[in-house]
């Protein structure tokens, strides 16, 4: 492509900004959990408006074993990578979050993709003693870093997988993880010489489902760990305590230089900023969003921020409410002090949103992706399978969405386009359900500049 004048991505975020517009979307679709005994699969969706596919799936790459719970995937190379010529961003890296096998799968024929490798549960195993992968970052010394939330027997805090460019296991990044109590999300920024990274639970927590008396057992994570990067040791951690309960999702601004970053508290619905304040990580929170009464719960339904990004311009802040059923956008110019800017809502519990082309929405916004121009967020429904099962039953039967939503740069602002609609509930084996999305060209939660 013709931005790609060195390597894999793009020279900085504003290059990025300029690139074309995406063309084809890749997006897991789950029959883990839905009692369909078929396998998970990617799909190419079709997101060229001028083609006579568009907003359909046009392939579908099942997997070879039914079971994995494909979830969070990433590229073997991205921008970190970018003045490398020898490297492209050619592999997408699959994890199954239930299975701990992890597939390689070659994007070479951009809208068929295949599998290339399997990396089976058995051997990462053996040789690193961790299960249940979930993040996936490329490293720019041509490495994959993967967050693993459990040791072979699925307890925490779990640590972080290496693989080499041949999709090799490398062994495991961290120099040690008895500082963390629970492992998630993380993100590096290399020119802090920093890394950040967040909490779930153990697998044997999660996996069945979720259980408020966990929470009060304290076996759900309430901590974010800052790493030196080149040690690979925590060198703080901070506690969020009781109004920091699950935090999921990490982003640091895309800006290299920055320190500023932002992670969502899932289970106490708010937001927290950090920023490095001279050797010193500062979190503070910084948005709240209330629980609401409804009828049939015991107690006040919160939120739950599932999912949040940051345009490559580091101008607005995006977030998804799944049980309450809308997205948020917010102008983060002054990052300690985000403002609401746009609102618009997909589904969830409180029946805020109308039909979308004559059809109910059912399940709540949860993965988000912006276009590298920062005009288009797309947005699928399912969370976790046994999760989805608790909080939205219908989704069995109905299957789960994808969404776009147009975004005003200007003012702010939120709309839904129904021009673009994916019904994961006509899919040829049955209801699917729709997990994280990916461009061939990276994004912004792919990609990281150093």
């Amino acid at each position: 492509m013709a931005h790609q004048c060195c390597g894999p991505g793009y020279e900085s975020p504003q290059a990025a900004m300029t690139a074309e517009r995406e063309q084809l979307l890749y997006t897991i679709a789950l029959y883990t959990g839905t009692g369909i005994q078929e396998p998970d699969y990617l799909t190419t969706i079709d997101s060229d408006p001028a083609s006579p596919t568009y907003s359909q799936v046009i392939h579908r790459l099942p997997m070879p074993y039914i079971g994995d719970e494909l979830h969070h995937f990433g590229w073997n190379a991205c921008s970190s990578c970018h003045d490398d010529s020898s490297k492209s961003r050619r592999f997408l890296v699959i994890p199954g979050i239930r299975s701990s096998r992890i597939y390689i799968v070659d994007t070479s024929d951009s809208k068929a993709p295949k599998i290339h490798k399997v990396i089976e549960p058995e051997d990462i195993k053996a040789k690193t003693n961790l299960t249940a992968p979930h993040t996936v970052h490329c490293l720019a010394n041509s490495q994959i870093m993967v967050s693993m939330l459990g040791d072979a027997e699925g307890n925490a805090p779990g640590g972080f997988l290496l693989l080499d460019e041949n999709f090799e296991i490398a062994g495991r990044w961290e120099r040690q993880a008895e500082s963390m109590k629970f492992n998630y999300d993380f993100w590096y920024q290399p020119r802090h010489n920093v890394m950040v990274s967040s909490e779930w639970a153990a697998p044997k927590t999660f996996y069945p489902g979720f259980d408020l008396q966990d929470v009060a057992a304290g076996n759900y994570g309430q901590h974010l760990h800052f790493w030196d990067w080149e040690k690979r040791e925590v060198i703080q951690t901070v506690d969020l305590g009781a109004e920091g309960l699950i935090p999921l999702e990490v982003r640091f601004l895309h800006n290299p230089d920055s320190t500023h970053g932002y992670v969502g508290a899932a289970l106490s619905s708010n937001i927290w900023h950090w920023h490095r304040d001279n050797d010193d990580w500062q979190v503070t929170k910084v948005v709240d969003v209330p629980a609401v009464e409804l009828a049939g719960w015991d107690f006040p339904v919160p939120s739950l921020i599932t999912d949040l990004l940051i345009s490559l311009d580091d101008r607005y802040l995006y977030f998804s409410n799944w049980l309450h059923g809308d997205i948020r956008q917010y102008d983060i110019t002054d990052p300690a002090q985000p403002q609401l800017v746009g609102q618009v809502w997909c589904g969830g519990l409180l029946g805020q949103c109308g039909e979308i082309n004559g059809r109910k929405l059912v399940g709540g916004p949860q993965m988000l992706q912006l276009s590298l121009d920062g005009k288009r967020l797309y947005v699928t429904s399912s969370l976790f399978s046994t999760w989805d099962n608790q909080f939205y039953p219908d989704m069995n039967k109905t299957g789960s969405y994808m969404l776009q939503i147009d975004c005003d740069l200007d003012k702010g602002g939120l709309s839904i386009n129904e021009d673009f609609y994916i019904d994961f509930g006509r899919e040829p084996k049955g209801a699917a359900r729709a997990h994280e999305m990916r461009y061939p060209g990276g994004g912004c939660t792919s990609d990281i500049w150093i």
